[in-house]
Formats: C-alpha cells, structure tokens, sequence
C-alpha cells in the first residue's frame, strides 16, 4: 500500500508506453511549434482526462494533447502522479467504472488533484455530440479530458478513511441482503434434500450481516460528529439504522445545501419533458442510486408510522395522484426535512410540539 504517494521513488527502469498521436482530433492552438520540452511551455489550463482498464490507464491532456500510458498498478500510478505534479491540471476527469476508479481516485485527491468522477453515459454522449463515433482508450480519455474543459463538472470531495471504511462495509452489506432474500426465496420451493444446506447457508448470511451491522454502528459511536448526525437522523420516523448510515457515508454534502440542489444530487427532481406545446410526463433521473434506494424505503415506513409524512402522501392519494407519484414526493420532502434538521442541528419535533 503507498503511503506517500509523491514521496515514491519511481523505479529508473520504468517507462511509460509511447502512444501515437490521435488522428482527427487537433486542439485548436494547441500546437507547440519549436518546443522540444512540453513543459518548457505549459498552458495556462490544463485538462486531464484518465480512462481507467483492467490492466492500464491511458491519460490525455487538452489542449496540448500531451498522451501517457501507464499499467494500473503502484509503479504505474507513482508514475502518473510523477508525470502530473508539474502540470499542474485544472481538472482530472475519470468515468466511473464499477470500481476500478476507486483506487486511482482516491490517490488522485489525496496527492491534491482536482479530480472528478462522471457517469459514463455522459461522456459517451459528449463524445457523439462532438462528432467522434469510434471509441478507443486512447479517444475516451481525450474526450474526458475535453469534457473536463467544455463542461468543468464540479471535483470529488475528498473522503476520510473512517468514512471511506464505512462505505465499503455498506457496499458489502448490499450483496449479502442479496443473497440472503434469494436463499430464503430459493427454500420455499427447493426439494428436502438441499433444505437442510439453504437453512445452513441463510443462516450463516444473517450471521454476516448482523456482524456487518454491529461494525456499522460501532464506527458510528466512535466518531462524535458522527454520533450526533446520527442521532438526529434516527430521531425522525422512519429512518432506521441503515438508512442513517447510508445518508452519511454517501451523501456527506447532507446539511451543507439548500433543499433544490441536495434534491437534485439524489435524483428525485421531477424532469420536464415539454417540446412546444406538448406537456411530457415529469420523471426523477440520475443522482445517486443507493441514498435513493434507502430513502424510498425509508419514505414507505414513514408514509405509515411518520405523522408529517403519513399527513402529506394521503393529501396527495386523495388529490388523485398516482401512488408512486405521491411516494416520490413524499421521499423529496423527507429528504428537505432531514436536511434542514442537521443545518440546524435540531432534532425531530412532532408536530403537536410545533404548534406548542
């Protein structure tokens, strides 16, 4: 594990794989006539992209073109940020790719890069809108880094390694919910001979998780910041214990933003789709699947056991919204709600005690 990741000695017979310049894709001015050194002459602003494979990362820079390849282990990403320090980027761009980013991104910030990290259907769709159809390491990561320039996406936080620990625990615990709900759905129509093993191994999953779970909750009370947020989620109906963790190790901008932006970052936004004179259908897209997958849940325990909540999702069933409908509203209210709560740092108040 590197600890220092600039401190690292580069190893002397280390090089970088030469890349061939792209073909149609010339940066405008970006031409350096006469300079042998490309860093004898560095642009003002420097955008990076980094497309991250299994086994290596292809690194473009705009306007300049400037291309490296290195292999996407810890020689290759001394290297990387050896090559990168004295250019100084003005962003570095990376796609997310189911994981194999976490690594690259996490060293990126930590060594003090701007470092954002995209949906991958964006930078697709950027890379159609500028005319480039064909789709190579090499084209993605100069399209990253153009989209970095034309669009400038706001950086990564940088997470601690406390939070970061908790994230993991949370993305283990996903799977293991998995596989327990299809053992036990597996139980009911499995022949007597395998009954036995299910029941082994859907115990064995309960174990994992309840282990998991206690971990959860004792890093929680270590940290007193922590500990505090926690409480005063938890003292809302209907967010329970996962649901806290989750707002808190995935939506850590939480408290910090007014309602509209924090509703957008979650993704439950009604979208307009009109054109003219035609009114579409208003749809919630995009933001951040896992808070929003735990805070739907949460909005169906508080639509029966939260009085604010409950009041509000039976207004809109009796105004003749769709139940989902009413449920999205109802989670985007919650979330306004828990919002305002640690902005405040104020606690959950029934509604008799607001009226008091």
């Amino acid at each position: 594990m590197i600890k220092n990741k600039l401190a690292v000695a580069v190893d002397p017979t280390f090089h970088p794989e030469p890349v061939a310049p792209i073909p149609g894709l010339a940066a405008a001015g970006a031409a350096l006539p006469g300079v042998a050194d490309p860093e004898a002459a560095l642009p003002a602003e420097c955008w990076v992209g980094i497309d991250v494979a299994k086994a290596h990362l292809d690194v473009a820079i705009w306007p300049t073109q400037e291309r490296l390849r290195v292999p996407r282990d810890e020689a290759g990403l001394a290297a990387l940020m050896a090559w990168l320090q004295p250019r100084t980027p003005t962003l570095i761009v990376l796609e997310a790719t189911g994981g194999l980013e976490t690594l690259v991104a996490g060293m990126l910030i930590e060594a003090q890069f701007p470092t954002a990290v995209i949906n991958p259907r964006q930078a697709r769709d950027f890379a159609k809108a500028l005319g480039v159809l064909a789709k190579t390491d090499a084209l993605d990561a100069l399209v990253l880094a153009r989209f970095g320039q034309s669009i400038q996406p706001e950086p990564r936080p940088w997470k601690d390694e406390e939070t970061r620990a908790l994230t993991a625990l949370l993305q283990r615990r996903r799977p293991l919910i998995a596989m327990l709900t299809a053992e036990k759905n597996r139980l009911t129509s499995a022949h007597r001979q395998v009954q036995a093993d299910i029941r082994t191994t859907v115990a064995w999953l309960e174990q994992r998780i309840k282990a998991l779970d206690d971990d959860l909750q004792g890093r929680l009370r270590a940290s007193p910041v922590w500990r505090e947020s926690e409480e005063l989620l938890r003292s809302v109906p209907g967010i329970g214990p996962v649901t806290a963790v989750t707002l808190l190790a995935a939506l850590p901008e939480l408290g910090t933003l007014d309602r509209r932006p924090i509703s957008a970052l979650v993704g439950v936004c009604p979208l307009n789709r009109d054109s003219g004179q035609c009114r579409g259908q208003r749809h919630i897209f995009g933001g951040r699947a896992v808070v929003r997958t735990a805070l739907y849940r949460a909005t169906l325990a508080a639509s029966r056991y939260n009085p604010v909540i409950r009041a509000f999702y039976q207004r809109l069933c009796a105004a003749g919204k769709p139940a989902k409908v009413a449920l999205t509203a109802c989670m985007r209210k919650l979330l306004t709600i828990l919002n305002a709560m640690l902005k405040a740092k104020t606690p959950w108040r029934p509604p008799e005690e607001c009226r008091a």
